[in-house]
C-alpha cells in the first residue's frame, strides 16, 4: 500500500514535469516570424554578394516597405482622420503609393530582386502606434509623419537617381521625385491647416 502511493506520487510528479515542460515549450518557444524585410534583405544579398548593384536591390526593398507604409497608413486616415484634408491625403496616398508599388514589383521581377512580400515589422508598428490615436491627435500626427516621411524618401529617390548602378532603377528613382515633391508639398499643407486651428 505504502509502495503503491510512493509509486503514484512519483508517477505524478513525472506528469507534472513532462506537462510543465512540454507546455511550456509549445507556448513560448514559438519560433517569431522573420520580418519579411529581412528576409528579402537576405534574399537578395545571395543574390548579389559583393556586386555593385547591392545597393539598388536594397533601394528597392526600402522603397516597397515605403509604399507599404503608405498605403497602410492612408487608409488608416481615410477611416479615421476627422479633417477632410487628412481623409482626402490618405486617399490621394493609398492610390498613387498602390500605382507605385504595382511599378516597382513589376521592376524588382525584372530584376530578379526579392521585396517583402507582406508588411515589414516597421509597416505594422507604425501602424499600430496611429492606430492608438484620434481625433485632432491622429489628424496632427498622419500630417508630421507624411511630411517627415517624404523628406526622407524624397532623399533616398535622389540617392539612387545619381549612384544606382543599374539604369532602369535610376531612371524609376529620377522620374518618382516629382511625385513624391507633390505628396510632400500636400502634406505640409496639411499640417499647416491643422497648426492654424491650434
Amino acid at each position: 500500500m505504502r509502495n503503491s502511493r510512493k509509486l503514484t506520487s512519483v508517477m505524478l510528479l513525472i506528469a507534472l514535469f513532462c506537462v510543465t515542460t512540454f507546455g511550456i515549450s509549445s507556448c513560448d518557444n514559438k519560433p517569431k516570424a522573420e520580418d519579411t524585410k529581412e528576409v528579402a534583405e537576405d534574399q537578395n544579398e545571395a543574390k548579389t554578394d559583393g556586386m555593385k548593384n547591392e545597393a539598388d536591390a536594397q533601394f528597392l526593398v526600402n522603397v516597397a516597405e515605403i509604399n507599404q507604409e503608405e498605403i497602410s497608413l492612408g487608409k488608416l486616415a481615410q477611416q479615421k482622420g476627422s479633417m477632410t484634408d487628412v481623409k482626402e491625403l490618405g486617399k490621394m496616398m493609398v492610390d498613387a503609393h498602390t500605382k507605385a508599388m504595382t511599378d516597382l514589383s513589376a521592376l524588382a521581377m525584372s530584376k530578379s530582386i526579392s521585396l517583402p512580400e507582406s508588411k515589414t515589422d516597421d509597416v505594422n508598428e507604425a501602424y499600430k502606434e496611429m492606430n492608438q490615436k484620434s481625433g485632432r491627435e491622429f489628424d496632427k500626427e498622419y500630417c508630421d509623419k507624411m511630411v517627415d516621411g517624404h523628406k526622407d524618401a524624397i532623399s533616398k529617390f535622389q540617392k539612387a537617381s545619381n549612384d544606382a548602378v543599374d539604369p532602369d532603377i535610376k531612371a524609376m528613382a529620377a522620374g518618382m521625385l516629382p511625385s513624391l515633391n507633390k505628396h510632400l508639398g500636400m502634406a505640409e499643407m496639411c499640417k499647416k491647416k491643422i497648426e492654424a486651428m491650434n
